[in-house]
């Protein structure tokens, strides 16, 4: 391995294609270890094939503690992590990131901070900001930050997102990735940085469950009034953190927008569960007025008059809710 060089690669919508089009560019005799996340969740994931058949480059989805070789693509497993120890790799289910994993910040933070200026890390095409504070944590150590251009990507939200931090080195077309990463490889590793910031380091170590977790965020960040849509947990603000950033005690991480799209999927479940609520209400009220239907017609009509309303209610919020309303993103 080129000593203390790494690539990290990350990708969403669209990051099938592209991660195929980078290998088959990529030479055999490549002169680091890549890691690459796409954002695959749960499912059932063939890319080592993929990427082994589109270029000389071997593929795969690693072992833990599997130490890393120059030349070789490590894919990140369905529903696990992927990140670096040393120069070893580390495949963890441990808490999501962004509401995903496996997701791409957790792999170009541990690049970062084993690394420092050694690391180069690519933001492909996705939706959403994961990667974003990745390249912040690869320039905070010294290393490289690279971005798909937006032109190129299907999906050009994730790209733009790690191009408003300000930091990215390049900003490049996707067939213009491979050229860039041999001629940074190419020449000599960057002068060693100091080491990595104490806040960043304390951050990774809540995210690994390693230490006193309450004490790092105590010393990174600020109690928060929301509630972490994981595991419901308090949600700890990180300081000096643009745009703003949350992480709970367990590890899970958030940026304002996945934060804000995560809470959008526990409102929708609130309104489908609400919805079924309100038609269980109307249905017990209906068989309630029966049993009265009898002996009090009076109480009997009362209750079906109520069974109305709650059928009503059911149908104007399902009617609300299948028009495509959600609450505003701002």
């Amino acid at each position: 391995m080129a000593e203390g060089r790494i690539v990290v690669l990350g990708a969403s919508r669209g990051g099938v294609n592209a991660l195929r089009k980078l290998a088959s560019m990529l030479p055999q005799q490549f002169p680091a270890p890549v890691l690459a996340v796409l954002h695959i969740g749960d499912n059932r994931s063939i890319l080592p094939l993929l990427l082994s058949r589109a270029g000389p480059m071997p593929a795969r989805h690693p072992e833990d503690g599997e130490r890393l070789e120059d030349g070789v693509i490590y894919v990140a497993p369905p529903d696990r992590h992927l990140i670096i120890e040393e120069h070893t790799v580390r495949v963890m289910q441990g808490p999501k990131e962004h509401h995903a994993r496996p997701a791409i910040d957790p792999l170009f933070v541990s690049a970062a901070l084993t690394h420092g200026p050694g690391a180069i890390g690519v933001v492909l095409t996705g939706t959403g900001n994961d990667g974003a504070f990745g390249v912040q944590a690869i320039k905070q150590c010294g290393g490289i930050a690279v971005v798909e251009h937006p032109n190129t990507a299907l999906a050009p939200e994730m790209p733009l997102a790690a191009l408003r931090q300000g930091v990215v080195d390049y900003t490049v077309h996707l067939e213009e990735v491979a050229g860039l990463l041999q001629r940074l490889l190419a020449e000599p590793a960057p002068a060693a940085t100091p080491l990595p910031p104490e806040d960043l380091a304390r951050e990774f170590d809540v995210f690994l469950g390693r230490g006193d977790a309450m004490a790092n965020l105590a010393a990174i960040g600020k109690p928060s009034t929301f509630v972490c849509p994981d595991c419901e947990g308090a949600l700890w603000e990180i300081d000096n953190a643009d745009p703003p950033r949350y992480r709970c005690h367990v590890g899970h991480g958030f940026s304002l927008q996945s934060l804000l799209d995560a809470q959008g999927e526990d409102t929708d479940a609130s309104l489908w569960a609400a919805i079924r609520g309100l038609q269980e209400r109307g249905l017990l009220l209906e068989k309630l007025a029966r049993v009265h239907s009898e002996s009090d017609p009076g109480r009997s009509a009362e209750i079906e008059e109520s069974a109305r309303l709650m059928a009503q209610h059911a149908q104007a919020l399902r009617g609300l809710v299948e028009s495509g309303w959600r609450p505003s993103s701002g």
